[in-house]
Order: C-alpha cells, then structure tokens, then sequence
C-alpha cells in the first residue's frame, strides 16, 4: 500500500486543511498510477507544536512540512521517471491545500520498501 506521512506545524491543522491534505494526496498518487492507486492509498497526517520542530539545531521559525511516501520497490518502475513525477504531483497538492509560500521548504522523501520487506495481516507480501 502506498503510505504517506505528513508532519507539519499542529497550528497549520483544521477541519479543513486535514480533509483536503488527504484528498490531494490521494489525487496526487492517483495522477501518477491512475485511479487503480485510489482505494490503496493511506494517509497519516502528525501535527507538531512549533516548539517540537527543529532546523539547524534552533527551534523551526517558518512552516517546513514534510512529506514521506512509503511504497514497495517495484511499484516505482510501472511509471517512466515515477519519483520524479510523484515529487512534482505530491508538492503541487501540498502547495494547494498550504499555500504556494510553502513550496521552497517542502520536504518530500519517497521510501522504496523492497520485495519481502513489508506485510499485511502478519503476511510477508
């Protein structure tokens, strides 16, 4: 399953920002694999006090979310160049639900699990 966790400052949370972070992350993962991909997407949202978030050793003055999409290995070589284009897609709905000024900071990491490593309902798949 494609998983993504998104860390962003707990004051950036509400009824709104969270349902829409959801959606446009699911969108996004739907734009590179199709809507195939729709059903199988999770996503976790953390919100982090401002006085818990650091850069460069000092607490974090501007919002820096962050953005790590777990999947397995061979799902990243179904789609030409996939990490590129998952990259653009995932900042592109990131930027919509925050806001453009965002966009400079943005972290996305994308986490290829290799065959074997992962399992459901304590099954190696």
């Amino acid at each position: 399953m494609p998983h993504f966790n998104v860390h962003m400052f707990e004051e950036a949370l509400d009824s709104e920002v969270e349902p829409a972070t959801i959606r446009a992350l699911t969108d996004a993962l739907v734009e590179v694999y199709g809507e195939r991909a729709r059903e199988l997407a999770v996503v976790e949202i953390f919100g982090i006090p401002r006085h818990r978030w650091g850069i460069g050793g000092a607490p974090a003055t501007e919002h820096r979310p962050t953005v790590t999409l777990h999947m397995r290995e061979p799902v990243l070589h179904l789609v030409d160049d996939a990490p590129r284009h998952l990259i653009a897609s995932i900042t592109d709905a990131m930027t919509g639900v925050l806001g453009d000024d965002i966009r400079a900071h943005l972290a996305v990491t994308i986490v290829g699990i290799p065959t074997g490593r992962s399992g459901v309902a304590g099954e190696v798949v």
